[in-house]
């Protein structure tokens, strides 16, 4: 009986809200495990996974898209933390913390030009976990 493997990693997200391309690590994880699901979970409360395009401005759009919907003022109830901490707190309900990928032969099946991201808005915190788990086929 083949069983789910299962592995978290550290990252440095910073001070600033960002989009962190986290698709090497992932790869990395999936390599030789043939075929099934990987499954990427950020267990933070302030923080989600988007699979995007990077490196061609669509991440800094995210933040500003994130920013003009979700804005850090007075406004959230949840006021903890720097000001406007209670929008990173609403994040996870429109960039949620997991992301569900097929893998063929080892190999995540993302397209061209599609990253795995993690989208942390909080500046509190700049050490995030992001757990990999891999069903097998």
């Amino acid at each position: 009986m083949r069983r789910m493997r299962s592995e978290v990693i550290n990252v440095r997200t910073g001070s600033r809200p960002t989009v962190l391309d986290i698709t090497a690590e992932a790869e990395r994880f999936v390599s030789g495990q043939g075929d099934g699901l990987l499954h990427v979970f950020v267990p933070h409360a302030t923080a989600g996974l988007a699979i995007i395009e990077t490196g061609a401005g669509s991440d800094d759009d995210l933040l500003r898209a994130l920013d003009d919907l979700l804005p850090t003022d007075d406004r959230w109830r949840h006021r903890h933390g720097s000001p406007g901490h209670g929008r990173d707190h609403v994040l996870p309900a429109f960039v949620p913390p997991y992301a569900t990928l097929p893998v063929l032969g080892g190999r995540l099946q993302l397209g061209t030009w599609q990253s795995v991201c993690l989208v942390d808005t909080n500046g509190d915190n700049p050490s995030r976990q992001v757990r990999f788990s891999f069903l097998p086929g």
